[in-house]
């Protein structure tokens, strides 16, 4: 059983970080199939993505493909309105949040197959730094609302405002593990935690997300990193209309 958790995490990770987002939503119904409790594998998944997530991140910055400017106010607009979200999700229905968020992934995924890329100027003086925070404070939202990661929020919305693929998985990897980290640490203080599945998968997912980084980063070029993203966002729509179902 170690083994095979091993492997399915590597292998998510090593998919799902081509487009740079955490392979969590995929790994949990996976160990959830294996037999593992569904309040057991959440945890997991949170700290999968976190350090997968984060060791991309360690390889983006030491070959300078991260740009701080660009990550900072996402991650702090984030934070800020993942409590909120966690909050207001009492007051609205799990499943209309869901086929809210199922309806975006969809738009989303089609957008990157079929959107024309138009690059920013990232020396402007008109910087979308609003825009940053705005996009940062929908994924915190439904990332409180729905607990999972942010990245399908970001990366399509940062593709609209004109963000290179490569640039916005880049700022995905690194947004993505602190939303997550928060919510790990809710399971922690609630004593939920399989220690030896949690380390198996997150040795797997580092392992993966670093290597699928590298080849992202030096083998695939603008359009296949969109079309990577478009799958993963349809997988993820998929993924949650059969939690509806």
């Amino acid at each position: 059983m170690d083994i095979i958790i091993f492997i399915i995490s590597f292998v998510s990770a090593f998919i799902f970080a081509l487009g740079g987002v955490g392979a969590a939503i995929i790994l949990i119904p996976i160990l959830v199939s294996l037999g593992i409790p569904v309040g057991t594998a959440k945890p997991v998944g949170l700290f999968y993505n976190t350090v997968s997530l984060t060791g991309a991140s360690i390889n983006n910055i030491k070959n300078k493909r991260l740009d701080f400017k660009i990550g900072i106010p996402i991650i702090i607009s984030s934070f800020l309105f993942a409590v909120a979200g966690a909050y207001v999700s009492k007051f609205i229905p799990d499943k209309t949040i869901l086929l809210l968020f199922i309806a975006f992934l969809l738009f989303s995924g089609f957008m990157f197959l079929f959107h024309k890329k138009k690059n920013i100027d990232n020396n402007s003086k008109d910087f979308p730094y609003i825009k940053l925070s705005l996009i940062g404070a929908s994924a915190g939202l439904l990332s409180g609302m729905l607990g999972i990661g942010g990245g399908g929020v970001i990366s399509p919305l940062m593709l609209i405002i004109g963000f290179n693929p490569k640039k916005i998985t880049a700022i995905t990897a690194f947004v993505v593990p602190f939303s997550s980290f928060s919510g790990f640490l809710t399971y922690l203080f609630m004593g939920n935690i399989n220690w030896q599945i949690t380390l198996i998968a997150s040795v797997g997912g580092i392992l993966g997300a670093t290597i699928g980084t590298i080849f992202m980063q030096k083998k695939l070029n603008s359009q296949t990193v969109k079309k990577i993203l478009a799958v993963i966002l349809l997988i993820m729509a998929v993924k949650l209309i059969f939690k509806i179902i």
